[in-house]
This record gives structure tokens, sequence and C-alpha cells, in this order.
């Protein structure tokens, strides 16, 4: 079974229903929910997803969104090894890519998931969109 660091930015694609990415997204989302495949999300992506989403709604509606959409993620922690591998390595210069890309190596992830691939151009795992992934399905 494969298993898969989703980004933050394809989170934020099904939890507020982003036109342009949803179906991909949520179609990812739909096979971990049948147990096809595993998705991780760093501990980051949590805080940040809130953040968007108490832009969009209540904090109260965030969190209930939040709360239901964690049974469809294995949530990974992150640790001083991770966060001084990411300030150390200056091929990831966004700060948030270098902890992502970081969660995965230290937690053998296999790809990464993201809508943003010139991002982790350094990436030494496989870097696909949501729907370069579900195309080799």
């Amino acid at each position: 079974m494969s298993r898969l660091l989703i980004d933050t930015n394809i989170v934020i694609d099904l939890l507020s229903k982003r036109e342009k990415f949803y179906d991909e997204a949520a179609d990812l989302f739909s096979r971990a929910d049948k147990k096809e495949l595993t998705l991780a999300i760093s501990s980051l992506t949590f805080a940040n997803t809130n953040y968007i989403l108490t832009k969009l709604k209540s904090a109260k509606e965030a969190r209930e969104i939040l709360r239901k959409f964690k049974v469809l993620v294995e949530v990974l922690s992150l640790d001083d090894k991770i966060t001084e591998l990411a300030l150390s390595d200056d091929k990831f210069p966004d700060f948030e890519d270098g902890l992502q890309y970081y969660s995965a190596i230290e937690n053998q992830i296999e790809i990464i998931i993201t809508s943003n691939k010139k991002d982790f151009k350094n990436s030494k795992i496989p870097i696909l969109t949501a729907k370069e992934f579900l195309a080799r399905k």
C-alpha cells in the first residue's frame, strides 16, 4: 500500500473545496478512506490548515472540519531533527517546504503529493501532483 505525504495545499484544496483542485484531492482522500493507500500529513499542516479555514469559517466550524478530517490521515510529528534539517538545508529556501520534505524523509514516506512541485525540485523522493498520482493507479 502506498504511503504518501500530503502537502498543505492539497489538504486546503479538499477542505476549502477549491474548485480547480477539489476533485483530485477528494479522490485521494476517498481512497484513503477505503484503505487503498495511507495518507500522512505533518502536524504543521494541521496548524496551517486551521489558520486558513478560520479565514473562511468560524473557529468552531474549522475545528469540527479538522476533527472529522483527522480520521483519514496519519499525523507526523515535527521534532528537533526535522527542524534542524530544514533549517540547515539551503536547497529548500522555503522553511515550511523543508519541514514537509524532512517529515517525509524521516518517516520513510514514498511520495510527496503537492500542487507546487517546483517547491520540491531538489527532492530525493518522487514529487507528484494529485492528478499525476491518480493517473498512475
